[in-house]
């Protein structure tokens, strides 16, 4: 057993050198994981799925699936269930394309392409997908309904909703500023890829040296101060990697001329410039950020992780469960409706299929990152994992030429497998969660 002294909070010697960097071994099996696929992919495809260009159309393919199941952890820790977030994605997408071309410049008087039309699109999208999701809270919480069969009713009501917005059309093109959260679209560029790459890796150091210090004033174990620094290291470098990565995908040499040719200047001769990151993926580390701080720093997480371990227990503690499960389908509504924006953006386009099939593929990520189905258990860092596992998966058999039909049964199979890991995972080490 490790000691400490409860006045400088130094740890004794520890048994080996993973046991000192304490990893979460979930993390570490996923990201094994993840490394496996995109080996085998790589070698299968003769090195073409972990080029710069792979990689970044991966990143924007993630996106919207990560967002939405950010949210559907809460959502199941809480012990339910959303089968709807796809069809809701579709209803906010509908509606923020019709806002786009018919509200802002038929009652408003505001043109295509108005600095005003991009916000005012997203913040009526957000306001639908925040009261449809706070309704099915609340048949939910206060009337009871069981939320598998709210969200099943939900996932064809919102589809047909949405085909009867737009008259089963396809509305387009969409805002040119609302088609910068799409990816291709709208990034960063490299210089200041590299900027947010400095800012993340200072306050990823803060976050340690915070915890380590919180910790020491509250006399716990710490981890040896050169594990802190090897894991600051491996988070530095992570970021750096992949910043480096997208950086090194070139825009194409006619658009770049063209973006010249737009601001009235000419070319250099030569001149190259890397995409860098994406703004949909700067969206989803947001939003991932804010999710993490939501459950691990705040009363409305306590609140949601205590529900899902003991819904009575929580009740009789003085929570209210009713109001908290409005809450937290309240919350995936939003998130739905940030996801439509990034992936209708990414089309350029309302279409009628947008969403089909989310729903599997969001509980999916959130499954095989380890969120119990059973509650109580979850976390954010692992679903977006999830969701890049399975995005992975998809692209690496499309590359190969896997129909299909063949990339959702694999994809079903290693649901499945997730899940059964995870029980087994749990056995062993006596989580009964």
């Amino acid at each position: 057993m490790t000691e400490t002294s409860p006045a400088t909070s130094v740890p004794a010697k520890p048994r080996n050198f993973f046991a000192a960097l304490e990893l979460d071994t979930r993390l570490i099996g996923m990201i094994g994981a993840f490394v496996v696929i995109c080996l085998i992919f790589n070698f299968l495809t003769d090195g073409r799925f972990m080029t710069p260009r792979n990689i970044f159309n991966l990143s924007i393919q993630t996106a919207s699936v990560a967002i939405m199941a950010t949210g559907m952890v809460f959502v199941i820790v809480t012990r339910n269930i959303d089968l709807s977030v796809g069809s809701l994605l579709a209803t906010c997408s509908a509606v923020m394309a019709m806002t786009q071309t018919v509200v802002t410049p038929e009652w408003l008087g505001l043109g295509l392409n108005h600095p005003l039309t991009m916000p005012i699109a997203i913040l009526v999208g957000v306001m639908t997908g925040l009261v449809i999701g706070a309704f099915h809270g609340w048949l939910i919480g206060y009337l009871t309904i069981p939320a598998f069969i709210v969200t099943l009713g939900g996932f064809l009501v919102w589809r047909n909703v949405s085909w009867h917005l737009t008259k089963g059309q396809t509305i387009g093109p969409l805002d040119e500023n609302f088609q910068l959260f799409g990816g291709i679209n709208g990034t960063l560029g490299e210089t200041w890829s590299w900027i947010f790459a400095g800012l993340a890796i200072l306050a990823s150091f803060y976050a340690l040296f915070r915890s380590r210090r919180n910790k020491v004033l509250h006399e716990f174990p710490v981890k040896p101060v050169w594990a802190e620094a090897i894991i600051g290291l491996i988070i530095a470098g992570a970021i750096v990697g992949f910043v480096a990565i997208l950086n090194s995908y070139e825009i194409p040499r006619a658009r770049l001329q063209r973006m010249f040719e737009a601001r009235g200047e000419i070319m250099p001769e030569g001149f190259v410039q890397g995409y860098g990151l994406p703004i949909s993926v700067l969206v989803l580390i947001v939003i991932a950020i804010i999710m993490t701080v939501v459950a691990q720093r705040t009363r409305l997480g306590r609140y949601i992780f205590a529900t899902g371990g003991n819904p009575e227990a929580a009740a009789l503690a003085g929570i209210n469960t009713r109001l908290l499960t409005v809450k937290v389908f309240a919350i995936m509504g939003v998130l739905c409706a940030i996801s439509a924006v990034v992936a209708s953006s990414r089309q350029t386009f309302h279409s009628n299929d947008i969403g089909t099939l989310d729903e599997l593929r969001v509980i999916a990520a959130a499954v095989i990152g380890g969120t119990a189905l059973a509650g109580g258990m979850g976390t954010i860092y692992g679903a977006i994992l999830g969701a890049l596992i399975m995005q992975s998966l998809q692209s690496g058999m499309a590359m190969v030429g896997v129909d299909a039909p063949y990339q959702n049964m694999v994809v079903g199979s290693v649901l499945v497998l997730a899940v059964f890991i995870d029980i087994v995972y749990r056995r062993r080490t006596g989580d009964k969660t």
